[in-house]
């Protein structure tokens, strides 16, 4: 399994999830190929969800020439998937080739930048539009956005979704490519039953809330806007 926990995340540390995130920091990948590279780091990242955090159940089928038992994933009929707009698309897209039979929600989220960062390091946060399905106790939630940085669009977020749910969901995963010190200590803190998984904890966060090293604006990279 290529999950691991360091305390504060869990770090997805599959090997063609790592080569695949160096490929999308690189200032010279451009829009297509940055497209495809978070697309592809979805699918690995939902097939490590399915592989470190789903059980598995044995059930009996008949092959053309016998009867045979082997394992089967339980639960995928029962995910739910929170596409946080927009930078989280393309990440989105590639986690449904993991769960094709998810349900799907979508929250239109970002941050004041205007406002600039507080003194407790959170901007204020926008909400333009939400539209989620039904969430069961039985159901794992992944919500997904390539960017954690300080943390305070996914705390946001996971407000809408929590309050949007009349019951708790029997899982709750917070997603991203990279992630910030700052921003994980902040939605761990707010959001203690969430697990929060990422492929690289980065080194920390500028005066203007950017995550160093970071990918710089996934969205803007991904869509080719400024």
């Amino acid at each position: 399994m290529a999950i691991e926990d360091r305390d504060d995340a869990y770090l997805i540390t599959h090997a063609l999830a790592k080569d695949t995130l160096l490929r999308l920091r690189d200032v010279e990948t451009e829009q297509v190929a940055f497209r495809k590279g978070l697309v592809k780091l979805g699918r690995i990242c939902g097939y490590e969800i399915i592989d470190g955090a789903m059980e598995t159940e044995y059930v009996t089928v008949q092959t053309p020439l016998t009867e045979t038992t082997g394992e089967r994933v339980k639960g995928l009929d029962d995910v739910v998937i929170v596409n946080v707009l927009r930078a989280a698309t393309p990440f989105v897209e590639g986690l449904l080739k993991a769960f094709p039979r998810a349900k799907q929600g979508v929250i239109s989220a970002g941050r004041d930048e205007t406002a600039g960062m507080d003194d407790e390091g959170s901007f204020p946060i926008s909400i333009d539009y939400v539209k989620l399905p039904e969430i069961t106790e039985d159901d794992t939630v992944i919500v997904a956005d390539p960017m954690l940085a300080t943390g305070s669009t996914m705390c946001t977020v996971l407000d809408h979704v929590l309050d949007a749910a009349d019951v708790e969901p029997a899982d709750l995963f917070v997603l991203s490519a990279v992630s910030a010190p700052d921003g994980l200590l902040r939605v761990g803190d707010a959001f203690p039953d969430a697990d929060l998984l990422t492929v690289a904890i980065d080194d920390h966060l500028d005066d203007d809330g950017y995550i160093i090293p970071g990918l710089g604006d996934a969205g803007d990279r991904a869509f080719r806007t400024t």
